[in-house]
């Protein structure tokens, strides 16, 4: 009498395809993890002081920015309408703009009816500014003067068609950082002067 024993086979992986079972996805070890939190604290730690510095600065960067486009603007104005545009500041306020801009877009009998005389147009039409509360208006001379415009109501400064305009020399400064403003007479265009302090003593 003779036996025959069945031959049994790789046995089949689950599924019915044939060959051994996949390994499960290899987890991240706990070494791993810490090396990779380790990497991301470091360049957090790097980048924090640029970050901070960059915050630092945005208020007067939109204040200067700010500034020399109401500027800007007044000179464009005097050039494009043939008559002398005033800028108004209120260095106690912080804040300035063009006169008479805010009912210059309204008919003549109802600009004359609603206008309220010198006052500036809305903060942020390109044609008035307020400042950052962080930043103030340092110093103001107007035309060499020597009159403390900074503690003054008002100042103006006006810009002529021909384009030249009065000269002036702003300081605006947040607690840490100066940054000078002038207006150039001979062609009444804003320029920004970093550490006007040191930078006007050379002149």
């Amino acid at each position: 009498m003779s036996f025959r024993f069945p031959v049994s086979g790789p046995r089949a992986a689950p599924g019915g395809a044939g060959g051994p079972a996949p390994r499960p996805p290899r987890a991240f070890t706990l070494i791993e993890l810490m090396i990779v939190v380790g990497i991301m604290g470091t360049v957090m730690a790097m980048s924090a002081p640029v970050v901070y510095k960059v915050w630092r600065k945005a208020p007067m960067r939109q204040a200067v920015s700010s500034v020399v486009e109401v500027f800007s603007r007044a000179r464009a104005r005097a050039i494009l309408q043939g008559t002398t545009v005033e800028v108004i500041l209120y260095p106690r306020d912080n804040r300035l703009g063009v006169a008479g801009a805010a009912v210059a877009a309204r008919p003549a009998a109802e600009a004359e009816a609603h206008a309220i005389p010198n006052a500036p147009p809305a903060a942020g039409s390109g044609l008035a500014a307020q400042l950052p509360e962080d930043v103030i208006i340092e110093t103001l001379d107007i035309n060499m003067s020597g009159i403390e415009y900074n503690d003054a109501e008002e100042a103006r400064i006006r810009f002529y068609p021909n384009g030249v305009s009065d000269e002036m020399r702003m300081i605006l400064f947040d607690g840490r950082e100066r940054t000078g403003i002038e207006l150039e007479i001979t062609t009444g265009l804003a320029n920004v002067v970093p550490n006007p302090l040191r930078e006007w003593m050379r002149r």
